[in-house]
């Protein structure tokens, strides 16, 4: 373990406890642990919480000679981590993800809070999934209670997840776009604008936004009083009384796709019962003749492709701009018990940037790690038409990632192509032709197979990068 405490290796999402530091050596994940960090780990591995499967696998590790510089104090201890197979966030998510992430974070703390520990923050970015199986990942989070300590992380649980849950329940407004422009979330002065006068009356709400937005705005300039006032008054029967009071006020909150929103989505139309089938297969073939370790099925829709490439594939992430169908699988997916595919709510054409200090502490979808296969099904006529993406672009994109590929082409005479072509004034998207696109793909990728479906609209290739 020598090499461990090289900086590069350093998770740059972990930096601001200066108790615990994530970093990495070779494919392992480890935590660096400061002595009172450490005092704390032995604390909760005391209560065999260790063993709940909500919370990630960890186990000590020994040699902490390596760790200097990793932490604002010495290290004392290290912990080795099992890893997630891809790393995802709050503004990627579902609503039924971040409500069931939400969730789990309650619940952990209020098991915490009967051995005298507590979660010392209440960040969504502290749960991962496992297909979809949340997990909570920052045992470093777990902390001692200290007598008369508030829920120190309440300001935050409604910043990051009460607040985007209400946004989305109450106001039909989707949640990701505010939480991918502030990742601290939505404060409770900007949610206090966004609810009426009528919301007031909504179950928890005038507590946890009203009357919070007015006292944080009324203590602003004396945060000193505050805490010298809670502490006073503070015991532990009312922090697990907020908690609980808080999660019920979380399972209540609901959302629902529109009705219909798969068909309604289109393309499961542009497909006789021959194509589907011919599709299918030529996916399967693909999906089963390796073991892949990360495939992207990018606009996945309603998975049914996903599911085809996880019998093959250890791990499958399902990405869509849709929020709608991307729900609904979720919620089949977490019924099943699936830890095999994530699902993810994302538009293309406007990725998760680089977010936080210096852009790192969130990374962009290729730097979690590049796919051995993408699939892009049913997709490179909305990129193309109707986002504006040429289509050399495109596959230079997909070039991009070295990745083997099966991609998929509807000709100018596919229903859907002209569907979108309609509105659009006559010529725009010259390079929207099967012979360009061809001539792209084939600079870029050794096509090992195509197949013309048998309404001769759509076209299937299977290809891999060039020298590989």
């Amino acid at each position: 373990m020598g090499t461990m405490a090289d900086t590069s290796a350093l998770e740059p999402g972990s930096f601001r406890d200066p108790e615990s530091r994530v970093f990495y050596a070779g494919d392992e994940v480890y935590r660096a642990l400061s002595a009172d960090g450490l005092g704390d780990f032995e604390a909760l591995a005391a209560t065999g919480l260790l063993d709940d499967p909500r919370l990630i696998g960890t186990r000590r590790a020994d040699d902490v000679s390596a760790l200097r510089g990793l932490l604002v104090h010495e290290p004392a201890g290290v912990l080795r981590h099992e890893r997630i197979p891809f790393v995802s966030y709050p503004y990627e998510w579902t609503f039924s993800m971040l409500k069931d992430a939400a969730l789990v974070q309650l619940d952990l703390l209020l098991a915490a809070l009967e051995h005298d520990l507590v979660l010392k923050d209440s960040t969504p970015y502290n749960v991962q999934f496992r297909g979809a199986t949340p997990q909570f990942v920052d045992i470093g989070s777990f902390e001692r209670i200290r007598e008369g300590e508030p829920w120190v992380g309440y300001r935050q649980f409604c910043m990051l997840y009460l607040y985007p849950l209400l946004l989305q329940s109450a106001k039909g407004v989707p949640f990701q776009p505010w939480l991918r422009g502030a990742i601290d979330g939505i404060t409770p002065g900007q949610m206090r604008g966004l609810m009426s006068f009528r919301d007031r009356f909504r179950k928890g709400v005038f507590t946890n936004v009203f009357l919070h937005a007015r006292l944080e705005k009324r203590y602003a300039d004396r945060p000193d009083q505050v805490k010298q006032e809670v502490k006073r008054v503070f015991k532990k029967e009312l922090f697990v009384a907020n908690v609980r009071k808080m999660r019920k006020l979380v399972e209540r909150q609901s959302w629902d796709p529109p009705e219909g929103v798969w068909t309604a989505y289109g393309e499961r139309n542009s497909y006789t019962d021959d194509d589907a089938a011919r599709k299918d297969a030529f996916v399967r073939e693909v999906a089963t003749s390796r073991e892949w370790g990360l495939v992207w099925d990018i606009g996945a829709n309603n998975g049914r492709y996903s599911r085809i490439a996880a019998e093959g594939a250890r791990t499958v992430v399902a990405v869509d701009a849709d929020q709608g169908p991307v729900e609904l699988l979720y919620r089949d997916l977490r019924s099943e018990g699936d830890e095999k595919i994530l699902t993810l709510t994302m538009n293309l054409a406007d990725p998760s940037p680089g977010l936080g200090w210096r852009g790192l502490e969130r990374r962009s979808m290729p730097e979690r790690g590049t796919p051995d296969l993408v699939l892009a099904l049913a997709l490179i006529h909305h990129v193309a038409i109707s986002a504006n993406v040429p289509v050399k672009e495109f596959v230079d994109w997909l070039t991009s990632l070295r990745t083997a590929l099966v991609i998929e082409f509807p000709t100018r005479e596919d229903p859907m192509v002209k569907k979108l072509l309609a509105p659009k004034r006559e010529g725009l998207h010259p390079d929207y032709e099967l012979g360009f696109f061809e001539r792209c793909l084939n600079e870029a990728f050794e096509v090992d197979r195509s197949e013309r479906l048998e309404s001769g609209t759509r076209v299937l290739y299977y290809a891999r990068p060039k020298g590989r």
